[in-house]
């Protein structure tokens, strides 16, 4: 029987934030600040990304570069990916803050992991400084992992590169990649959990693939939360998910069904 000994989350749309808010808006002020205003689903695709790389394939999208040509008279160049990075990262680093909020079940399931001896690691797309922010302000919330490995702490290897995942593993003495599942909120996280050889699990309510607030999510009537649901549940199957959760509820007794069988399917 599969021993799981510690879950792997992703923070924004996983465990705190609520349709990872944050980032969203942080990306639409900095690509307005150069005279281009996106569209949610444009910001939304790379979502889960290191945050340079996130910008990078922003200004490769076909309707972004051709804007930013109409816009400014030129291609785009690395350089201006630098620039409209630089205006991201100030823009989060201010809103950070109030965004830490545990989503839904997150605080009970972990406590639910922890009295089972299972340890909690993170990776995320953010750096190193936003998550001394989000940290601090999720553990006067009640959430603390018992390790968090960001991007620019693996030599900005970020998803969907496996090298976060390892670092975890590593932190937290877990004896096998068998022996941990990762659980995230983009298809960028379940790649990153495939690349490093682990179960990948997807959530669905308050997911970036989701891409809607709780204030939003909570006005939908049951039949177009299924019908939002199922569009979200095909995305993370493409990447090649291993199981889909619709929040955090179902997650201890995933566990205890994935250390009985240790088949994915």
């Amino acid at each position: 029987m599969r021993k799981i000994e510690a879950v792997i989350f992703d923070w924004a749309g996983t465990t705190v934030d609520f349709g990872s808010m944050a980032p969203v808006q942080a990306f639409v002020a900095a690509f307005q600040r150069f005279g281009i205003t996106p569209t949610v689903e444009e910001v939304r695709k790379p979502m889960g990304m290191l945050k340079w790389d996130h910008v990078h394939t922003m200004l490769q999208m076909d309707r972004i570069s051709s804007e930013w040509e109409r816009v400014h008279g030129r291609p785009w160049e690395k350089a201006d990916v630098d620039e409209v990075y630089g205006v991201s990262e100030t823009s989060i680093l201010d809103i950070l803050k109030d965004f830490a909020e545990p989503k839904p079940f997150v605080l009970e399931a972990v406590n639910q992991l922890r009295e089972r001896s299972i340890k909690i690691g993170s990776t995320t797309g953010y750096t190193r400084q936003m998550m001394e922010i989000v940290t601090e302000e999720a553990k006067k919330r009640g959430y603390a992992p018992d390790a968090y490995f960001t991007p620019d702490m693996t030599e900005n290897k970020g998803r969907p590169y496996p090298y976060m995942v390892f670092r975890n593993l590593e932190a937290l003495n877990v004896s096998s990649v068998n022996g941990a599942i990762k659980v995230g909120d983009t298809a960028a996280d379940i790649k990153e959990g495939k690349n490093a050889g682990l179960i990948s699990v997807g959530v669905l309510e308050g997911s970036s693939v989701m891409g809607l607030s709780e204030e939003e999510y909570d006005r939908l009537t049951r039949e177009e939360k299924d019908d939002l649901a199922e569009k979200a549940r095909a995305v993370y199957r493409e990447c090649g998910a291993d199981y889909v959760i619709d929040n955090f509820s179902q997650l201890p007794a995933l566990i205890e069904q994935i250390e009985r069988d240790s088949r994915i399917f």
